[in-house]
């Protein structure tokens, strides 16, 4: 059954979002709706990401939590910087990142974290996933960035994940 329906939440999805964007209930539509919601996640079986299995979590609400804070903590000091850029304290640089982390989950959740974080930006991840390059809008200590990413970030994802 698998084969035939590998996502069938995502099946009903696209036969009903088919069928919403005809505004129409005829049987060409919902034979077409159908068809398509079989064949696409068939075709599309490749992209899926892998299945997640969270092994802590409150270790999970916590990050979010820690999250939550980091990314409020950013949007002041971006806004401190916007208006007034004369209280720059520190240049924006690159900073290598070495990770121990290797769950694509992990490593897609990290991404997404340092992306959401004001300030910052995933710019690079090397190929052996072992070194994150991450563009910070103030770096006045690389050291303590690379800390609070361990501590705070990877630890807990490495955590919940693998």
């Amino acid at each position: 059954m698998k084969h035939i329906l590998p996502a069938p939440l995502l099946s009903i999805f696209l036969f009903g979002a088919w069928l919403l964007l005809n505004h129409s209930l005829s049987a060409g539509h919902m034979v077409l709706g159908a068809i398509l919601g079989l064949l696409i996640p068939i075709l599309l079986r490749g992209l899926r990401p892998l299945p997640v299995r969270i092994r802590h979590p409150w270790t999970a609400i916590t990050l979010a939590a820690t999250v939550v804070k980091d990314t409020t903590a950013s949007n002041l000091a971006v806004l401190r910087f916007l208006l007034f850029p004369s209280l720059r304290r520190h240049p924006s640089a690159f900073v290598y990142i070495p990770l121990e982390v290797r769950d694509p989950n992990a490593l897609a959740v990290l991404a997404m974290i340092v992306c959401i974080t004001p300030g910052t930006a995933w710019a690079e991840l090397s190929r052996d996933r072992s070194m994150l390059l991450l563009h910070v809008l103030e770096v006045g200590d690389a050291d303590a960035i690379v800390a609070h990413i361990k501590r705070s970030y990877e630890r807990p994802l490495m955590e919940i994940f693998e």
